[in-house]
Order: structure tokens, then C-alpha cells, then sequence
């Protein structure tokens, strides 16, 4: 059984983003698999994703610590995946990729500077209970440590370099679609959260891209390349 979980929390999502995922993922899934959303909110999500509370005290990013927690009840294989994805081939390969280890993706800053070892948290597997130090740590002095780190992912790159840092998953399998599949960044003007691409751009992902991450701006639903509008469904 493979298990698929998401995060949900606040207004920045709607259950669109959700129910989509959940398609995305059983099109490029071996079954059988489970797909779980931890979030505050289950209205209108799809029959077919099991829901799970979060708990109190945490706001944003920094509910992803606690996933690690045993008190999420998970069991075996995890595979984390943001909502603001588009799916773009077999999921199968990022549970079969060195067993054991727990595996994340280099931020896309590499598309800038090649030699970029810190963390995107954007895609995270992991084996239930294997990261439980990481949300003990981080429970233990979580009002310092939100001060202390700009996000979750640098939070989780600092406390495992000398613990047990993650083994990456190759580049190409996981990749930013504004900076390493598409040509231009270039958005349009507008408040962030709702600028759209400044061009359309009919590209798609490599052979070996299963994900592609939207970080920042645009998010999935406000781009208007062709492979995007196909896929993102």
C-alpha cells in the first residue's frame, strides 16, 4: 500500500486543489494506494480522500513538522506532495527510489546556481516514525525556531545535516515548471497570488519529470501553457 498525503490549512487553497491532486495522483499511481489530506476544513473534498485533523497551535508551513509526528498516525511509505503541483508521470519510481532513506528534491534555486544543496519541501518520502526527532526538535522550541528560519524547508535542511540528511531525488524527476521547463519567468504585474505568466509557452516537462512544481506565482489554476490546462485536472 502505498500512502499519498497533502496539506491543507487556511484559505490559500480550495478543495479544488485537493480533489485534483487526488486525480493527478490515481492516474499515475500503481494501486492500491491511499491518499490522505490533513486539514482544518473537509468541506467538499471527493469521497475517495481520507481526512485527518490538524492539530492547534501551528499556522502555514509550519504544520509540515508535525507530519513527521507519530501522532499523525501514519503507517509505512509516505510520499508528502504539495498542492500546488502539477502530476506529470509514474508516482511509482519515487517509492521504489532507495529504500529506507528519506528522500526530498534541492530547491529550484540549483536552476541559478548549480552547486545549491538546501531542501524544497515541496515533495517528501519518508518512512512512518523515521523523522520523529525532526517535530520533537522543532515542538521543544518551535517559538524560537519559526523566528530563527524563514520556512519549514530551511528548518528541516538545518536539523538533519548532521542527524540524517535526505538523499535527493534526482533533478530531473521533480522540477520548477516557471524556472526549468518553461524558457521566460517573466510575470505579469499584479499582487502576489495573482500574477499569471506574462506568456504562454507551449512546452512540456522531460520524459523523466514526475512532478512539476508551481512555487510562487503562478499557481496551477492561473496558467494557461497548454500542457498545464491538460493536466492540471
Amino acid at each position: 500500500m502505498k500512502t499519498v498525503i497533502c496539506l491543507k490549512h487556511g484559505a490559500k487553497y480550495s478543495a479544488e486543489y485537493v480533489n485534483v491532486l487526488y486525480s493527478m495522483v490515481e492516474r499515475n499511481i500503481s494501486p492500491p494506494f491511499k491518499f490522505i489530506c490533513f486539514t482544518e476544513d473537509p468541506n467538499n473534498l471527493r469521497s475517495e480522500v481520507e481526512v485527518r485533523n490538524l492539530p492547534n497551535g501551528l499556522h502555514g508551513w509550519w504544520y509540515k513538522p508535525w507530519l513527521f509526528s507519530k501522532d499523525t498516525l501514519l503507517e509505512g511509505t509516505i510520499l508528502y506532495i504539495d498542492l500546488d503541483v502539477v502530476i506529470s508521470g509514474s508516482l511509482d519510481k519515487l517509492f521504489d527510489y532507495s529504500p529506507g532513506d528519506w528522500c526530498t528534491i534541492r530547491d529550484f534555486t540549483r536552476s541559478m546556481r548549480p552547486d545549491w544543496k538546501k531542501y524544497n519541501s515541496s515533495v517528501i518520502r519518508f518512512e512512518a516514525g523515521q523523522l520523529e526527532y525532526i517535530w520533537q526538535n522543532f515542538k521543544a522550541d518551535k517559538d524560537n525556531l519559526m523566528k530563527r528560519y524563514f520556512g519549514d524547508q530551511d528548518y528541516l535542511f538545518a536539523v538533519s545535516q548532521e542527524n540524517n540528511p535526505a538523499v535527493l531525488f534526482p533533478d530531473d524527476w521533480i522540477q520548477s515548471w516557471k524556472w526549468e521547463v518553461r524558457k521566460s519567468k517573466d510575470l505579469t504585474p499584479g499582487p502576489r497570488g495573482q500574477r499569471t505568466l506574462a506568456k504562454i509557452e507551449n512546452v512540456k516537462p522531460g520524459a523523466e519529470c514526475s512532478i512539476c512544481v508551481f512555487h510562487g506565482d503562478p499557481n496551477p489554476h492561473n496558467c494557461l501553457d497548454p500542457w498545464v490546462v491538460d493536466n492540471w485536472k
